[in-house]
């Protein structure tokens, strides 16, 4: 795939007013979010669920693409049609997840790295036969007193750089994602030196891999202080500390930047795009990439009545992502 072809991709996942829809689970945390709700974590009930996701009536209306897993990429309908097939029919472009999770580094107590590099050729080639057309990776950026190192944000971002170079040489758009987490009591501004450290290194390795930044999509966290500080910070607050970190550090080539939903709740990760969209016009477009903040309400409703609820856990679906939608053009008001 040409660098137009590529660039193509990435534009059209953030399509104005559309995101992404974050369905790449692995087996482990779909379990913890099904025992939650009291559903079993079998293999059908997995891809049940994600035949309700991905066949929500008007989904394609605010959502560009979505990310799967290894089990889901390969998995069909009730009525045996691949879930690849239905996507593209629908115009959302499918995604493979295909990092193999984070470790801790070595040296480096508190600090993780993400591993998944090893045979990474190979497994693209096959999720590019599969019809996957972008990827994602992620890493994770732990913050605590010691952390995190220096070394740790080079090796994730090095990670990061060497995942996407292999991506673009496969034909797949690569999102980056490095993802600052949200636990701790760290303030605002520690936040937002985490932040900048982090993409400045990471658009520095991309640049030393010879990774097309046309070709690329940029996943990220927002400037948002640590879950038990004693000062979090209001919703305009949030918004201008993200827009200015990633106007600092964010080269405007780049087609477009979409935001996890991380520890936020439904709303505040909606009402947080919503004010960054508000104080644009931006370099790119600014839209949404959310998993939990997209499903939650729709799977605790799903699990009471797998049968009678579903077209209605459908309706939930189509109504998060028709509020993200609105937000990503900085047009919901709540």
């Amino acid at each position: 795939m040409s660098i137009e072809d590529l660039e193509s991709v990435a534009l059209a996942m953030v399509a104005p007013g559309k995101g992404i829809i974050a369905i790449d689970e692995s087996t482990n945390t779909i379990k913890k979010r099904f025992e939650a709700v009291g559903i079993e974590n079998t293999e059908e009930n997995r891809r049940a669920y994600r035949e309700l996701l991905l066949t929500t009536p008007g989904l394609n209306e605010h959502i560009s693409g979505a990310i799967l897993y290894d089990e889901t990429i390969r998995q069909k309908t009730r009525d045996g049609v691949p879930f690849t097939e239905v996507m593209k029919k629908a115009g959302i472009i499918p995604g493979i997840k295909v990092d193999k999770g984070p470790v801790p580094l070595a040296g480096f107590p508190g600090d993780v790295v993400t591993e998944g590099l090893d045979g990474l050729r190979q497994r693209l080639e096959e999720y590019v036969k599969l019809g996957a057309q972008f990827a994602k990776w992620r890493a994770v950026i732990n913050i605590s007193e010691d952390n995190p190192s220096s070394t740790a944000i080079e090796a994730n971002c090095h990670a990061l750089a060497r995942y996407a170079a292999l991506c673009q040489e496969a034909g797949l758009v690569p999102m980056v994602e490095p993802e600052v987490i949200m636990d701790g009591d760290h303030s605002i501004e520690v936040s937002y030196e985490v932040h900048e450290a982090v993409l400045r290194s990471l658009f520095n390795a991309l640049y030393e891999q010879n990774v097309m930044l046309e070709g690329t999509i940029l996943k990220v966290s927002m400037v948002i202080p640590g879950k038990d500080s004693s000062e979090q910070a209001d919703v305009e607050e949030v918004a201008e500390a993200t827009v200015r970190v990633l106007k600092t550090c964010v080269p405007a080539s780049l087609p477009g930047i979409v935001f996890l939903s991380g520890g936020q709740t439904d709303e505040q990760s909606t009402a947080h795009l919503n004010a960054m969209n508000r104080i644009g016009p931006h370099p790119w477009p600014l839209s949404f990439s959310y998993g939990r903040a997209m499903q939650q309400a729709a799977l605790k409703l799903w699990a009471k009545d797998m049968k009678g609820n579903y077209a209605e856990a459908q309706k939930t679906v189509h109504a998060r992502a028709k509020d993200n939608g609105l937000a990503a053009l900085g047009r919901w008001n709540g």
